[in-house]
């Protein structure tokens, strides 16, 4: 995984928390070690940081979740939930093909967003496909609160696509 992070920007209209605050520093190493676990690939260890009742939702339409190809698309709400979706994630990927790369980690407070590409090959297809994401999350008391994903799900879909 490739990381490349920057600090926040904030609205005019806002008081802009000063960089470095203890807010932005902890959710800034919460979100660095999320992603760390994440490149390491435990389910386990990665729903760690998770708090039950986290709000999880994912940018595709309601009436594609869970679907027989991407059952990892759906919202989720507990540790469980997220050590389910990391463990079908990886299920339904072909591992040695696997990439992403993340370009930006912007914070601001509670708040992180990661920017960066996908690169996987859906395992039922044999299909690669790339898909731009960006991922919204929230720290608070040291666990993901909010896990909100945006991705290039048309891409993600073709390549499952029977």
């Amino acid at each position: 995984m490739t990381r490349t992070t920057e600090s926040g920007t904030h609205p005019a209209s806002a008081p802009a928390p000063a960089p470095g605050t203890d807010t932005d520093t902890g959710t800034r190493a919460v979100v660095e070690e999320l992603l760390r676990r994440i490149a390491e690939g435990d389910p386990e260890r990665i729903a760690e940081l998770y708090a039950d009742g986290a709000d999880w939702r994912l940018s595709w339409p309601e009436d594609e979740h869970g679907r027989a190809g991407t059952p990892w698309i759906r919202h989720r709400a507990t540790r469980a939930d997220a050590a389910d979706h990391y463990r079908a994630l990886a299920a339904h990927h072909t591992p040695a093909e696997g990439d992403t790369r993340v370009e930006r980690v912007l914070v601001d407070g509670a708040d992180a967003v990661v920017l960066g590409e996908i690169r996987q090959t859906a395992a039922p297809t044999g299909r690669p496909y790339r898909a731009a994401f960006a991922l919204h999350l929230t720290v608070a008391g040291g666990l993901v609160v909010r896990h909100h994903v945006y991705e290039d799900s048309l891409a993600v879909a073709r390549a499952f696509a029977e």
